[in-house]
């Protein structure tokens, strides 16, 4: 049990049987009255937001979950495979419509977080900035266009962003895994 006034971002609870990643929190304190905690959660197995208000002394039931460093091995046509940095336990996680998008953020040999619930992997956490190289840019011409402009590439993962027009093939960018936008280019 985890009481309203201590939880934060990040934080699992259990909600209707399952497990709920907290993404927002704001807490409000009226004048008068108890303080209370405002929370937004989406759910690790569908995605489905919850939305609840938590007085900060309410206690609420935590998910047990357990978050391990694996490496990124290979992806085939029906799971991601990791393994378990400590243990080299392999894990195999499903590619459903929830995790399909991550396979552009995933590099083969790269560490990531897996959250596991009940024995079962029920989330990849992608970092919230990651190094990319440039696979497929095409060359533009100094004066082409106004500033501020600019096109499309892709990256060895085969994710497709907008960078400024001086970036060329087989540099490294940052890209922020959030909003899918360039952040600035990588010197190696």
């Amino acid at each position: 049990m985890i009481r309203g006034g201590d939880i934060v971002k990040g934080t699992c609870l259990l909600q209707k049987g399952q497990p709920y990643l907290v993404v927002e929190r704001e807490f409000h304190n009226p004048g008068k009255g108890t303080a209370i905690a405002r929370i937004k959660m989406k759910s690790i197995k569908d995605g489905a937001v919850l939305t609840l208000t938590i007085p900060t002394q309410q206690e609420v039931e935590d998910a047990r979950v357990d978050v391990v460093t694996c490496q990124f091995q290979y992806a085939d046509q029906d799971h991601f495979h990791f393994m378990d940095n400590e243990s080299y336990d392999q894990h195999e996680v499903p590619i459903t419509a929830d995790t399909e998008n991550k396979k552009y953020y995933l590099k083969e040999g790269d560490s990531y977080e897996l959250t596991i619930w009940e024995g079962n992997v029920i989330d990849i956490r992608i970092p919230y900035k990651v190094v990319f190289t440039v696979a497929e840019s095409e060359n533009y011409v100094k004066g082409d266009t106004v500033s501020g402009a600019t096109k499309p590439i892709v990256t060895e993962t085969g994710l497709t962003i907008r960078v400024p027009l001086f970036i060329k093939q087989g540099e490294k960018i940052l890209v922020n895994t959030e909003t899918n936008e360039y952040v600035e280019r990588v010197n190696s």
